[in-house]
């Protein structure tokens, strides 16, 4: 416990999830110079200060995995999880104002979340809606009074330990290796280089380069994709990994989306697979060969995204574009042409991308 104080205290400086200051201050400039970052911005600014006025609506289970639309416990979760967004566009607001009111406001919404949502059920499809508060979390850390600091760790420790325990994470179960490890890997990995707790950052590394060869083959598609038959969940896989490479690529310089496992696959080639269906080039129609029942449940109770024959919507795989976008700029050419958009920065995250030069 002591070892892993001490590494908590000596990693406090290190900002990988959220924004450092050296990209708070491009950021500065950024909006100053170029109108669409400046909406992008804005749009976070004005959430921001509507939150300010607002309560924290934490939840004290995070439930959505293996339930369907409708179902009041993730109704309930959905309502709740809009405070992730508040947690980080105030945190961000902080970070450039440098106004205290939105330095107090983004610890009241996480430590209360912290005092509520007291223990994970170790289910990443759950788990994996806190990164916002990780990254919030990351950007306020420094400027917190220490008891405040030491709590909201401490609840971000047991998710993770959480998850690295949990049964859906023994070798013999799918969700060792599927989308579900992927997850797991985003959220223990922005949670070790948060904490700095050096253990868990060489769990998430080790877990990356071991999820690239499990999960994703080396002509592209990932191993959900054949399992589901749908694009839907290859981007679902590719968003967390791609997230967590960011992540390693700031805090270790290892490039980790060209990186090759030994049999050949990557982050890299499994985006160059997907591209031809967003551009439009390729189509595909969903689910329809998918050996997973929950996916059946799903369409039979009307849930649009999982009709089984219904073609994949290229906008779907933007976030994941944009994402890869971070290592590879020329991206953004695909992403503006399917969003249909001509301005520089059409999302929040190609401004994010923009600012790590």
């Amino acid at each position: 416990m002591l070892l892993g104080f001490s590494l908590l205290h000596a990693s406090a400086i290190a900002q990988y999830v959220g924004l450092d200051q050296k990209a708070v201050r491009h950021l500065e400039r950024l909006i100053k110079s170029d109108s669409s970052a400046k909406k992008q911005y804005s749009e976070l600014a004005a959430t921001a200060d509507e939150a300010l006025n607002e309560d924290p609506n934490p939840i004290d289970t995070i439930r959505s995995e293996g339930l369907l639309q409708g179902d009041p416990r993730k109704t309930a979760t959905w309502a709740a999880l809009a405070d992730m967004r508040k947690m980080y566009d105030l945190a961000l607001v902080y970070r450039v104002s440098g106004n205290k009111k939105y330095l107090k406001a983004a610890a009241r919404y996480i430590m209360a979340w912290a005092a509520t949502t007291t223990t994970s059920r170790g289910d990443p499809i759950d788990d994996t809606n806190l990164d916002p508060a990780i990254g919030a979390f990351d950007m306020i850390k420094d400027d917190l009074p220490a008891e405040q600091t030491a709590a909201i760790s401490d609840w971000l420790r047991r998710t993770a330990d959480a998850e690295l325990h949990s049964p859906y994470n023994r070798p013999e179960r799918a969700t060792s290796y599927n989308n579900w490890h992927s997850h797991r890997l985003k959220i223990v990995g922005e949670i070790a280089f948060t904490i700095g707790d050096t253990a868990l950052q060489g769990y998430a590394i080790r877990g990356l380069k071991e999820q690239i060869a499990r999960n994703l083959n080396p002509d592209g598609p990932s191993a959900d994709f054949i399992t589901r038959d749908a694009l839907h969940y290859h981007v679902y896989d590719l968003e967390p990994l791609l997230t967590l490479a960011i992540v390693l690529k700031k805090a270790t310089g290892v490039d980790y989306y060209s990186w090759r496992s030994p049999t050949g696959s990557s982050i890299r080639r499994s985006v160059e697979w997907l591209l031809p269906y967003l551009t439009g080039e390729k189509t595909h129609a969903e689910f329809v060969h998918s050996t997973v029942e929950f996916d059946r449940l799903r369409a039979r109770n009307g849930e649009k995204t999982y009709q089984a024959g219904a073609l994949f919507e290229s906008r779907n795989g933007i976030p994941a574009l944009i994402l890869a976008a971070w290592f590879e700029a020329a991206l953004m050419q695909p992403a503006r042409q399917v969003l249909g958009t001509n301005v520089r920065y059409p999302t929040w995250q190609s401004v994010v991308n923009a600012l790590k030069g």
